[in-house]
């Protein structure tokens, strides 16, 4: 069942992932993430149902969790200002703030993966799975792009210039993009997945998920 968020900020959890200050690992079933490999989106096709979850690496062993018992913190770490480059304008302003949990590791942070390895390729036409991401309500633009060689940036999602979006995502595989917060606050990420089964060519639809991040001042 789905906390509301009324509840999650009464136990005080959000309040103090926001403040800096001692944030419990488990609370009232609520786990905090902050830093390690964590595949945020995990999709999964069983029993004919397709699913979205969270497999939590930062952890021995590694377990499967529902994104409604997860909150996903941005440490301050993570902020860093907007470069001097007119490509990074889906980002902010030059100089400006934002925080970045980057595609590249950095160990004081989450690695944010993308997980489709769980899905078997023939099941859905073309091997594809398709990751929409419907609403994002916080303090700020959220994005999500990839870096080339050179450091040109590849925008997947923005809610700066309107949603859905729509990520394409290949079956059987693992990877691993930036995920930027223009500003400290809370943030609601509502995603759903969509395939078409290759059997039937039948449209299978998952149940929303609304994601949780705290970034920190």
């Amino acid at each position: 069942m789905r906390k509301p968020l009324r509840l999650l900020l009464g136990s005080g959890i959000l309040a103090a992932a926001l403040l800096g200050t001692a944030v419990p690992a488990q609370a009232a079933g609520t786990v905090v993430l902050s830093a390690g490999h964590v595949d945020v989106v995990d999709l999964a096709y069983e029993d004919g149902v397709l699913e979205i979850g969270v497999h939590d690496e930062t952890v021995e062993p590694d377990v499967e969790r529902e994104v409604d018992d997860v909150i996903f913190l941005v440490r301050n770490a993570a902020k860093t200002t907007v470069p001097d480059d007119p490509s990074f304008g889906f980002l902010g302003a030059t100089g400006k703030p934002v925080w970045i949990l980057p595609e590249i590791q950095n160990e004081e942070l989450i690695w944010p993966g993308i997980a489709t390895e769980e899905i078997e390729n023939g099941v859905f036409t073309a091997d594809t799975v398709t990751l929409k991401f419907e609403k994002v309500t916080g303090s700020g633009r959220f994005a999500i792009f990839t870096e080339n060689a050179v450091g040109s940036p590849n925008v997947l999602v923005d809610s700066g210039d309107g949603l859905p979006d729509a990520l394409p995502l290949t079956t059987g595989t693992h990877q691993h993009t930036s995920w930027a917060f223009q500003k400290a606050g809370v943030y609601l990420i509502k995603v759903r997945a969509t395939a078409k089964l290759a059997a039937t060519g039948q449209t299978v639809t998952s149940e929303p998920a609304v994601y949780k991040f705290v970034v920190q001042p």
